[in-house]
Formats: C-alpha cells, structure tokens, sequence
C-alpha cells in the first residue's frame, strides 16, 4: 500500500475498497474511468496518472460549470443593487436582504443536502438544485417588488444549497485521491475564485449597458445549459439498498437543530453588518443559533445514524483544515468588502473601474490555478495551506501601505491580486486537506463541511471586521484597521495549522 503524500493519506479508493462503487448512492460501477486500469497509450507507454479521460473532462466541467455559476451569483448583484433598489423600490437599510435572502438556505441547508445526497441519491438532487435555481433566477428577473425579487433570492440560495455539497461530492467520488483529485480540485477552486471575479466586473457592465436584471438573467442562461448537460452526463445514482429494513434513515433531530442553528447564525451576522451587535434581534438569533448547534452536537452524540459522526469532526485534518478554510474565505471576503469601500469612496473610482481592479485579480488567480495542483503535488496540501495562509495575510498587511493618493490603486491592485493567488491555494488545499481520506459514503458530509465553511465564512467576514470600516469617522483610517486586524488572523491562523497538521504529520512518519 503507497502512500498519497499529496493529501497525507493512503491512497486506496474510499468506501468499501471496492474500485468504482460508490457504496453510499449507486447499484453499481461509477461511469468515471479515473479508477478503471488504464489503457495503453498508441506508444505502448500508460497514460499519465493526472490525465482525464474525455468522459471524466466533460463532467468535470459541468460539475464546475454549476459551481462557477454559485460564485458568480455571489457577487453579480453588487454593484447593481443602487439601480435594483431605485427600480423595485427598495431602500438602502433592506439592501442587505438582497444578500441575506440568498445566504440563509444557501449556508443554512448546506449539511443536510449533502447528507440527503449520501443517502438517498447525489445526481437527483444536484439535477433538482439546478432546476430551482434557473426558476429563481427568472423569478428575480422578472420581479415586480421587493417580495418577489426576496423570494427569487431565497429560493436561488435553496437550490445552491443542494448544487455546492452534491456538486463537490460527486466531483471527490469521481475522482480518487492523488493526482486526478488535485487537479480536478484545482480548476473547482480556479473558477469559483474567478466567479466570484467575473461576477464584479459582468455586474457592473450588464447594469450600465442593460440594466439590472440582465445580472439575473444570466444565471438563468446559466443554469438551462448546465441543467441538460448534467442530466446526460452524470451517471445514475439512487440509494443501494433496497430492504426496507435497511433503508437509509435521516437523523431528523440533527437535521432539524443544525439547520435551524445555521439559520439563525447566518441571520444574526448578516444582519449584524448593516445594524451592529447591538440590535435584540441580533442578540435573540445569535443565541438561539448557539443554544441549536449545542444541542445538535449533544444528539449526534446519541443518534444510531448520526448526520455528522463527530469522530468525523475530531479527525485533526477536518479541524484544522475547516479552520483554515473558514479564515481564508472570511478574511479575503472582508478585504474585499474593505478595498471596494476605498476604491470608490477614497479614490474615488466609478463601480466599473473598481470591477477592473478586482479583474485584474480574477486573471492572476486564473493563471495561478493551474500551477496550484502542482505546489500541492510538490510539497503536500497541509503545508500548502499554512503556506498560502501565512501568504495571504502578508499581501493584506501590505495594504496597510495606502493613502489617498491616486497611485495607490497600483498598490491596490497588486497587493490584492498576490493575496488572492495564495488565497485560492488556500481554497484548493483545505479543499484536499478536509476530504482526504474519508470514504465514498461520507464524502457528501465532508465536502457539506467544506462548502458550509465557505458560505459561514463569507458571511461572517464582513459583520466581523468590516463594520469597523463603516461606521469609522474616517473611512481610510477605518479601512486600514480592517486590514491589520485581517492580517494578523489569517498569519494567526497559518501559524496555528502549520503547528497542528505539522505535529500529525511528525506523527505519522515515526
């Protein structure tokens, strides 16, 4: 048996052992070839252990097609949302619900979409999130008041919530451990960073040459082609078993009190970005939400058929690396909340001005993505992650070099784009770092752990940090706290991960 340096586990197919089941959602053999013995090569030499197969490209694509097209929904209203407001009349105090309807059932369904893809199926349900999520989007294109544009958004984030954990889980299942996941993950981080890239730059063009609900518009365009795609390309999955006795059970407890928990957290910090901690609605939620998430670690504790095993959660790679995960996605949201606040309100650039900045960013994470499955074949995803960690936060330290000059958009821009390289390693190497290991049946859990660490992350980012710099007397001075207190975490945290996954590895080689 070899070892996979790349993620620090054995390399062997998870699950049963058996190669190409997937025990926990098919009858039979997955229709990917990454665990099949390779042909021959017309030179008589095997094929490369990283290259695809043309069935495995294709679904590989559509799987990260849907999830590009999540990440584009998560910035391509943006900048649109002064015109949206003026139009549907909405005002700027409900501003945020445009955002808060989507990241409630987007972060709140998370855990238990991927479990229910575990159980009962991974394609029926990615294939249903991307119908309800195009019927939301013309929802929201065609709305005619605030009500109807909320209710669009909300039931956009319903369906990313089955799309992002099943997506990810039949991307991990496809492909094994080693080479093939590194580079499968690898363009998965590539286009969410860009998504969420694209996502600023097309807001602010579709809003001024077409108007606000081209932005919505587009996802819906998104999904009927990635919809049909999918259904023909993905193979069959359903439950295995098929004794009543031994049908899959839900642990309706757990899903009930770490749904309702993720609901109310996200609420409370969501809301806490436009209102401050004070409010008692923010208070009442925020407790509420803690009081749910203890009381689900005390069920599954107890639960015969856990949603989460927390033997799961006590796995150092898991914890560490959901960390790290969580401060990379919060830290790098905040900075860019920060840095569009500075771009447009110290220096005094127009909406598509500050999109070509972040642009500028999306490209560079682009061209690094593809080198990042390298750095982690190279030097293994726990060191890779601490290493992007302590990257990132130093590129955000020196942001605190800006001023009100009008050059300082170059350092802007440069600063942001190296810390988004190392953030998107960060994003690819917890990705790894958190799945690896974990067998075929369990992977719709991890990669439900991986993608809720995303969305809790980019939510809480901002409520955090970020309200230091708008309610600051002095804008620059606001931001540039910011920025510090974002360094000093993400280099915290870096060190923190570099200790832990350090001490296991040590562990391990004894």
């Amino acid at each position: 048996m070899t070892t996979n340096t790349t993620a620090g586990s054995t390399a062997r197919t998870p699950g049963t052992g058996t190669p190409g089941i997937d025990p926990g959602t098919t009858n039979g053999p997955r229709a990917s070839t990454s665990t099949a013995s390779p042909a021959r090569a017309k030179d008589g030499r095997p094929p490369r252990a990283d290259r695809l197969s043309r069935r495995d490209a294709l679904v590989l694509f559509v799987l990260c097609a849907a999830q590009f097209m999540v990440a584009l929904d998560f910035s391509v209203l943006n900048v649109a949302l002064p015109v949206l407001g003026r139009d549907l009349g909405m005002s700027p105090s409900a501003f945020q619900w445009a955002v808060t309807a989507f990241a409630l059932p987007s972060g709140g369904f998370l855990l238990l979409f991927g479990r229910v893809g575990d159980l009962f199926g991974r394609r029926g349900l990615f294939l249903t999130g991307l119908a309800v999520f195009g019927a939301a989007s013309l929802l929201a294109t065609f709305a005619w008041d605030p009500a109807s544009f909320l209710a669009g958004r909300a039931l956009q984030g319903l369906g990313a919530a089955a799309i992002v954990p099943t997506g990810m889980s039949l991307l991990t299942t496809t492909f094994p451990e080693g080479p093939a996941r590194d580079r499968a993950l690898g363009v998965s981080g590539t286009l969410l960073s860009l998504g969420f890239t694209v996502g600023m730059v097309a807001g602010g063009v579709l809003t001024d040459v077409l108007g606000w609900r081209s932005t919505m518009g587009l996802l819906s365009l998104f999904a009927l082609v990635v919809l049909p795609l999918a259904a023909g390309l993905l193979p069959a999955s359903g439950p295995r078993r098929t004794d009543a006795a031994d049908r899959p059970r839900l642990d309706v407890p757990g899903a009930v009190t770490v749904t309702g928990g993720l609901l109310a957290l996200i609420y409370a910090l969501s809301t806490a970005a436009g209102h401050g901690f004070g409010g008692a609605d923010v208070i009442t939620t925020l407790a509420l939400g803690l009081l749910l998430l203890g009381a689900f670690v005390r069920i599954e504790s107890r639960a015969e058929t856990p949603l989460v095993r927390l033997r799961m959660l006590r796995r150092p790679t898991v914890a560490w690396g959901s960390l790290g995960g969580l401060v990379t996605f919060s830290m790098m949201s905040t900075v860019v909340f920060a840095l569009t606040l500075y771009l447009q309100e110290t220096l005094g650039l127009s909406a598509f001005e500050t999109g070509l900045v972040f642009g500028a960013q999306g490209l560079l994470s682009a061209v690094a993505g593809g080198y990042a499955p390298k750095v982690i074949g190279r030097f293994g995803a726990r060191r890779t992650l601490a290493g992007s960690l302590a990257g990132q936060g130093l590129f955000v330290a020196a942001m605190l070099l800006l001023d009100a000059h009008a050059w300082s958009v170059w350092i802007a821009t440069a600063a942001v784009s190296l810390a988004s390289v190392c953030h998107l390693g960060a994003i690819i190497s917890y990705g790894l770092t958190v799945t690896s290991g974990v067998p075929d049946e369990e992977q719709g859990l991890a990669t439900g752990l991986v993608t809720s660490t995303q969305q809790v992350g980019i939510t809480v980012g901002i409520p955090l940090l970020g309200v230091l710099a708008t309610t600051s007397d002095d804008l620059l001075s606001g931001v540039r706290t910011v920025l510090a207190l974002d360094a000093a975490i993400v280099l915290a945290a870096a060190a923190l991960v570099a200790a832990a996954l350090g001490r296991r590895a040590a562990a391990r080689t004894r």
